[in-house]
């Protein structure tokens, strides 16, 4: 059963904590607020990182969104931070590991009801294991990282097109799937475990496969890309990073807040299908190091020369350098 947000729960007498489950509703807006290209977009791993960067640009262009993720409390935290943040949003969260089918089913469920039509799926929830030889790696990661980056996807997309078909058809596509792959040149540049690589380039080909076999089933509403953020700021990015590759970021890397800043608005725009939407491409990469090379040597905006995270007052971080959104 859903768990409606604190002012919902007092109508209904009953206490948030004493839930086990977590569906977040927050009150919708009136009809008449909502703008006319609003879009309905669903977000897995929306509740932290990139993810939660990218529904917060998402609201402020006044689209309504699902956001899921594995802990309930920290989906709610989630969508009372976005509703703080943007307090006429129509946002909504549910507890959901991306790698169950029937999580999975129920977050397609919910995003219809929802939101009604949905126009963006973003398979963003993603996990990476320890940096080691694959032979030093505990099963149990890689299992975990198979589940949300492969699996997830899979099941995220499979989902996403069995909502987006049954929507108004539309000659050209109108619904759009983003899977969040490699670019071919940034699985080189990459200096992420094998695990991660093998599983984030398994997106590129989804994408590539999922565009062919919708064009040969005569669907035309529905369009799927490939979103690559670059290197951003997250648990991702800086598990198990040298004080080297770190001081590299000073050069490469942006917070959550900028790239989505960046990638949204083409998001939104995009049209066909199998795009590739980038932030940092070769040339911005090449040029970003060569300009760098001070930041890099001895430290710079992002991490100084030991490593260490250069903190903004009154803002908290992680023990691993990245920063708390809320």
């Amino acid at each position: 059963m859903p768990i409606y947000g604190p002012r919902a729960l007092l109508r209904q007498g009953t206490t948030f904590w004493k839930q086990k489950e977590a569906k977040v509703l927050l009150p919708r807006k009136r009809a008449s607020s909502i703008k006319a290209d609003a879009k309905g977009v669903v977000i897995t791993g929306g509740n932290r990182g990139f993810g939660y960067a990218m529904s917060r640009e998402f609201l402020k262009a006044g689209d309504a969104v699902v956001i899921c993720g594995r802990q309930s409390d920290s989906i709610h935290a989630a969508v009372r931070a976005l509703q703080a943040d943007a307090p006429q949003c129509q946002v909504h969260g549910i507890r959901c590991d991306v790698s169950r089918p029937d999580d999975m089913a129920e977050l397609g469920r919910f995003a219809r009801k929802q939101l009604g039509t949905v126009h963006l799926w973003l398979n963003n929830a993603g996990s990476v294991t320890r940096k080691r030889m694959l032979a030093d790696v505990d099963p149990s990661g890689i299992s975990a990282a198979v589940g949300s980056n492969v699996m997830g996807s899979l099941l995220g997309s499979r989902e996403a097109i069995r909502l987006m078909r049954e929507q108004r058809a539309q000659p050209t596509p109108s619904y759009h799937i983003f899977n969040l792959g490699f670019t071919k040149w940034g699985a080189s540049f990459s200096k992420s475990a094998c695990t991660h690589k093998a599983t984030k380039a398994a997106l590129t080909q989804l994408t590539q496969s999922l565009s062919e076999e919708l064009k040969e089933a005569g669907i035309t509403s529905i369009g799927c890309h490939n979103l690559s953020p670059g290197m951003v700021l997250t648990d991702l990015l800086l598990e198990d990073a040298s004080p080297v590759a770190r001081r590299f970021f000073n050069a490469l890397a942006e917070e959550p807040e900028t790239v989505a800043a960046a990638l949204v608005p083409q998001i939104r725009a995009v049209r066909g299908t199998n795009k590739s939407i980038s932030f940092l491409s070769p040339l911005k990469a090449v040029a970003g190091v060569a300009l760098g090379v001070p930041q890099i040597l001895n430290g710079g905006r992002l991490f100084d020369k030991e490593g260490q995270r250069v903190k903004e007052p009154g803002v908290r971080y992680q023990e691993n350098g990245v920063r708390l959104p809320y």
